[in-house]
């Protein structure tokens, strides 16, 4: 037995679309993660990029359980002394880019460094039901329906 490694000319690259209307976000981001590495193929390569390219839509739809829309912060520095600054969840998911909240919790759940950058370039978020793919013929990927829990 030998272990297989793709080559770039043998990786396969396809267009899903994942509705996050109502999906729990850590469920909705682990599912998509998955993708965005090509885990779920047979065809892994660990060190290449055989994920593929995903299209989130209804991003400013996801939900959070507990009491996590208003305790969880996101934090960032302005790069200034002093200058780190936080928004919760609620405040992000109600202003202006809603689509963040979901980006992070994928960018979170993908290696960090060159390949895991590479593979976060393959996502595409949008905070309404319009995106501006169609022409790729993205296949869709139900979440909510992989697990009951998933859906809220």
């Amino acid at each position: 037995m030998k272990t297989y490694s793709a080559k770039p000319s043998e990786i396969e690259k396809k267009w899903v679309v994942v509705d996050a209307e109502g999906v729990v976000l850590g469920r909705l981001a682990q599912a998509i993660a998955v993708v965005l590495r090509g885990k779920n193929k047979p065809t892994y390569t660990p060190h290449m990029d055989c994920g593929d390219n995903v299209i989130v839509i209804n991003a400013e739809k996801v939900k959070l359980t507990g009491k996590k829309l208003s305790d969880k912060v996101y934090y960032y520095h302005t790069g200034h002394p002093g200058g780190i600054k936080g928004q919760t969840a609620g405040e992000i998911l109600g202003g202006r880019f809603p689509e963040r909240v979901v980006e992070k919790a994928v960018e979170r759940m993908i290696p960090r460094g060159p390949l895991g950058r590479q593979q976060m370039r393959n996502l595409r978020v949008y905070a309404g039901a319009e995106h501006p793919h169609a022409g790729q013929e993205p296949t869709v990927l139900d979440v909510g329906a992989m697990n009951p829990k998933n859906k809220r």
